[in-house]
């Protein structure tokens, strides 16, 4: 009997440490938020239109494409003039949008996008028809001339200084070299610059653009016939042909699909750290998120999901020659949201002083922009900054927890990600409390 009158009041004590330790322990206070989509035109992601586009407006979008010739922007050997930039990011800005653009210096059937200086000196230029590639007559400069190549490094990093880290601009497609700055000249491929004269451009590209994310046409590995090799460097890629020469498809004539050139690159992952862009196949504008969809798309939704796509360039939704219903903007709109990053606050807590917010990516890509999000307490027209968390990285599928003291007799917060372009439009959660200005409120449930 001794020894089961010890083992109880041994296990009375134990009782009472625990009933200590439970009322001891700071309470938690745990509120879950409701998930619903982000809006289609979330910054830095989306569908493109070009600056141009006559209907613009009609389709919910947060950037906006430029081409510039070098012409434009080059009068010198030393000598650029940016006000045409300028007065692009002045139409872009003042409704919201950031700018993504690409400089060019041969576009079938224009013969001025190469600066008067580069011929003057004798620089040779081929004219030659680019029949179903163009169609129309091209311009291509000898890309192996040393003036030429001294001419595109001296502006890639004119434009670097001038340019990286602007918050006007979005993203930058490399450009410069073959049709359209897209890296080819085909089918007269023995025209386009070797590869020593690309590792020259990548180099450039590197130095002077640590900010703001390039793209490049071509993912190439250090096997690669044609291009230099780029996998490794920090450049993202864009897929020009998306929905149409995306996926692979183990024929041998489409091995320049896109996703097969990212293969053999060994760089299925690069959308992990750099962005993944493109463009709709124009021959899809007539028919992309309709139910009959072109015989060739390979499926909007594979391809996004596939690529890890952030942004893509359309004409098909923003211009008037193409015919855009009720159910089609609304079909694109579902798709468009699956696009790149989206960002859902799923819960926060306060345990004894201490927030924590649990974010979590339910895109298909990171953001590769660094904006802080901003913890704010107080009545509006007294609020306070309190933390500063950050997005850059949260893979998809991936859980963030954010965690700062909360200051005392703080009556609930709010969080934001501000876009640093004034006027832009602000980062929004995927969540039902979302409000259209970008306040998140995190209120105690009444």
């Amino acid at each position: 009997m001794e020894i089961y009158r010890h083992r109880a009041i041994w296990l009375l004590l134990v009782l009472a440490t625990f009933s200590v330790s439970r009322a001891d322990s700071p309470a938690t206070e745990r509120h879950q938020l409701v998930y619903a989509p982000a809006p289609a035109d979330n910054p830095l992601k989306g569908l493109v239109p070009y600056v141009a586009s006559d209907a613009v407006d009609r389709f919910p979008h947060s950037m906006r494409f430029h081409y510039f010739s070098l012409r434009e922007l080059m009068t010198g050997p030393d000598q650029f003039d940016w006000a045409p930039v300028e007065k692009i990011l002045s139409i872009t800005q003042k409704n919201g949008c950031q700018l993504t653009f690409r400089v060019m210096l041969e576009y079938p059937g224009k013969s001025d996008c190469l600066p008067d200086f580069l011929s003057r000196q004798g620089v040779k230029i081929t004219a030659w028809d680019t029949g179903d590639t163009g169609p129309g007559i091209a311009h291509t400069p000898d890309y192996r001339d040393p003036r030429l190549l001294a001419t595109l490094e001296a502006f890639i990093a004119a434009l670097g200084e001038r340019y990286d880290g602007d918050p006007r601009i979005g993203y930058i497609t490399a450009g410069l070299l073959g049709l359209w700055g897209e890296w080819h000249t085909h089918p007269r491929s023995e025209l386009f610059a070797p590869k020593a004269v690309q590792k020259r451009i990548l180099t450039s590209y590197t130095t002077a653009f640590p900010t703001t994310p390039i793209l490049l046409r071509y993912p190439a590995g250090n096997a690669d016939p044609l291009y230099a090799e780029n996998s490794n460097l920090p450049f993202g890629y864009h897929d020009d042909s998306f929905d149409w020469a995306t996926l692979e498809t183990g024929r041998e004539d489409d091995q320049w699909f896109f996703m097969t050139l990212l293969r053999n690159a060994g760089a299925t992952d690069q959308w992990k750290t750099q962005p993944i862009a493109g463009e709709i196949r124009p021959d899809l504008w007539h028919t992309s998120f309709t139910p009959t969809p072109h015989p060739k798309a390979q499926g909007f939704r594979d391809c996004v999901q596939t690529t890890h796509v952030t942004w893509l360039m359309d004409s098909g939704l923003f211009e008037k020659r193409f015919a855009l219903s009720p159910a089609r903007k609304s079909a694109a709109i579902a798709e468009v949201q699956r696009m790149g990053y989206e960002f859902h606050i799923s819960e926060w807590s306060e345990t004894d002083g201490q927030l924590a917010i649990t974010v979590e990516n339910r895109g298909v890509a990171p953001i590769y922009h660094d904006w802080p999000v901003e913890l704010v307490t107080g009545a509006e027209g007294q609020q306070e900054v309190v933390a500063n968390f950050s997005l850059a990285g949260l893979l998809p599928g991936q859980q963030r927890i954010w965690r700062t003291a909360s200051p005392a007799g703080s009556q609930g917060f709010t969080l934001r990600v501000p876009n640093p372009m004034p006027g832009g439009k602000p980062l929004r959660f995927a969540n039902r409390e979302q409000q259209a200005d970008g306040w998140l409120p995190l209120q105690p449930a009444q």
